[in-house]
């Protein structure tokens, strides 16, 4: 799996300094040209990924097809010459970045969904997540004659299949996903039948909906509103579905274990409008910014959001201590990730190409700044030096998440630890940093409160995967402890030689 490459103080994309979910599925089955309704699935997961997307459908009269393209769905999946290919009452779809496998224009390969044709019929599949075992299942499969045409550990997935002795596609896919550990949430789909599947600890989201006499698969509900599907409920943790002509199916493959999704999705990666765990992620910011108002309350005259992501939890900070809330900054939403070459002289402009202060509002005002995370805090301290020359007399930042001290390995793309501002210095430390009269992060205990749970005690696993702020791993992580193994081998080499 990679990291996020390392950012300068320079850095060109403001959006580079945040963690991203790394990406979004949608199915539909049971409508005619079901491709058109899965491109529109997936421009509303396009937060979910930006990188590249991808189609798969089939027609009884074209069999499968297929589409792969490097951009947003907007540039790629609206033209008439691309979804003309694409015909037939079944289609899957899959927007991402990556996290594991390469990036580039060479690596139009790893673009999902992957398809493999078996004894029984072809099938693709899309994945949401990351597998944290895909390194070692990957050299066993290698060593037993697989040939692999893929970085992506999704691929992995598609071989265990092979290799199974499952009757059915749902079977084998029950197999394969039983070898493997990590987060997933897939959908796949043969000739007539659309599945999805959540990893025993719901990890990531999945939800199922109804358009008129078609079922609908989407990473989240805002997939299903944008066609004006009906929620139909939430693929549980740890469960298989199968949809065939309109019948479904549900199956438990794995051992039941306690649930534990990533409480993230609430923070940062699912869009505001969606539905989690029976939830509203708008509501639950709005309860994040009350609660970091409450745990750190402070003397201001306005509080800004920093576009967009900081907005709700910005608004409830201001309900809860009674400082007018403020459009202080302005982001400009038409400023793509390839808007210019980035010289050093662009390069230098920074957050300015996405981000403008409102200077009218700023001039002598004590300001309060709310951002969903603080992650290497480089923008950080940009946005705060754009605010002080409007005129803001005093900058105060307060952070609507725990400090993020852990990478991720379950389909998030993040830097390293040592990357990570908050695993190097102490909340006073990184206030100087930034360089702000006051800075706050929200507690592990506040964003739980504000999610209206508890996280529970030592001798009780939490409710959710928080360990991206705890280091509190649901997961065994084998690929990290082969890659450390491999680290000191080489370490204990390199010694040898030196003394040679």
């Amino acid at each position: 799996m990679s990291a996020t490459s390392s950012n300068s103080d320079s850095q060109f994309d403001p959006d580079e300094d945040k963690l991203r979910e790394e990406c979004g599925v949608f199915g539909m089955s049971g409508v005619e040209d079901a491709a058109n309704f899965v491109a529109l699935g997936l421009h509303a997961l396009q937060h979910r990924g930006q990188e590249a997307g991808g189609i798969v459908s089939y027609s009884e009269t074209d069999g499968f097809q297929s589409a792969r393209k490097f951009g947003y769905v907007r540039d790629t999946f609206t033209r008439a010459s691309v979804m003309a290919h694409l015909p037939g009452p079944i289609a899957i779809g899959h927007v991402r970045y990556s996290t594991s496998g390469s990036t580039g224009a060479t690596a139009i390969r790893d673009v999902q969904p992957f398809f493999g044709e078996f004894a029984m019929g072809g099938a693709a599949i899309a994945h949401n997540g990351n597998l944290t075992n895909a390194r070692a299942l990957r050299r066993d499969l290698v060593e037993r004659g697989a040939i692999f045409q893929s970085s992506s550990d999704t691929e992995c997935i598609i071989h265990l299949m092979a290799r199974s002795f499952g009757k059915t596609i749902p079977d084998r896919m029950k197999d394969a996903l039983r070898q493997v550990e990590g987060a997933f949430s897939i959908v796949a789909m043969t000739r007539h039948k659309l599945i999805g599947v959540r990893d025993p600890l719901g990890i990531r989201p999945l939800v199922m909906g109804r358009f008129k006499g078609a079922y609908v698969l989407s990473s989240e509900t805002c997939g299903l509103d944008i066609i004006g599907a009906s929620f139909e409920r939430e693929i549980e943790p740890g469960e298989m579905v199968v949809i065939t002509k309109g019948k479904v199916e549900s199956y438990r493959p794995f051992e039941p274990v306690r649930p534990r999704p990533c409480i993230f999705e609430y923070v940062y990666f699912s869009r505001p409008d969606s539905i989690i765990g029976g939830k509203s992620v708008y509501e639950v910011r709005r309860e994040i910014g009350k609660q970091l108002a409450i745990e750190a309350p402070v003397e201001a005259d306005m509080v800004c959001p920093v576009p967009d992501s900081g907005t709700p939890a910005a608004s409830g900070f201001a309900q809860q201590s009674g400082i007018p809330f403020e459009m202080g900054i302005v982001r400009n939403q038409y400023v793509g990730r390839t808007f210019i070459e980035p010289t050093a002289q662009i390069r230098d402009m920074g957050v300015r190409l996405k981000l403008n202060v409102n200077r009218s509002l700023m001039k002598g005002k004590r300001v309060v700044l709310v951002d969903d995370s603080v992650v290497r805090g480089t923008t950080s301290r940009k946005i705060k030096d754009m605010v002080l020359e409007a005129g803001a007399s005093e900058v105060h930042f307060r952070v609507a998440s725990p400090p993020t001290m852990w990478p991720d390995f379950y389909g998030v793309d993040m830097p390293t630890r040592g990357e990570l501002l908050a695993a190097q210095l102490s909340e006073d430390e990184i206030r100087d940093f930034v360089g702000v009269e006051s800075l706050r992060f929200i507690s592990i205990d506040g964003l739980y409160n504000a999610v209206g749970e508890e996280r529970g005690r030592d001798d009780a696993a939490p409710k959710y995967h928080d360990a991206v702020f705890t280091g509190d791993y649901p997961t065994s992580l084998t690929d990290r402890e082969i890659a450390r193994q491999e680290e000191a081998q080489l370490s204990l080499e390199m010694e040898a030689q030196a003394q040679k």
